[in-house]
């Protein structure tokens, strides 16, 4: 889900993730090109899942 509302919009995407300080970046690099927003919108969500994913192998 997010990875189609990174591609709609990214900042938005990267907003939803909890990480304000990547939001304003993204929001910086999203008005420089639409292209690197997407690329960084793609990477902090892909980061949050890895996260997520560790966490739970902890757990078990």
């Amino acid at each position: 889900m997010l990875y189609i509302l990174a591609i709609i919009f990214p900042p938005l995407a990267v907003l939803f993730t909890g990480k304000f300080g990547h939001f304003l970046l993204n929001i910086v690099l999203t008005f420089l090109g639409y292209i690197p927003g997407l690329i960084h919108a793609i990477i902090i969500i892909r980061d949050q899942k890895q996260k997520k994913e560790i966490k739970k192998m902890l757990r078990s």
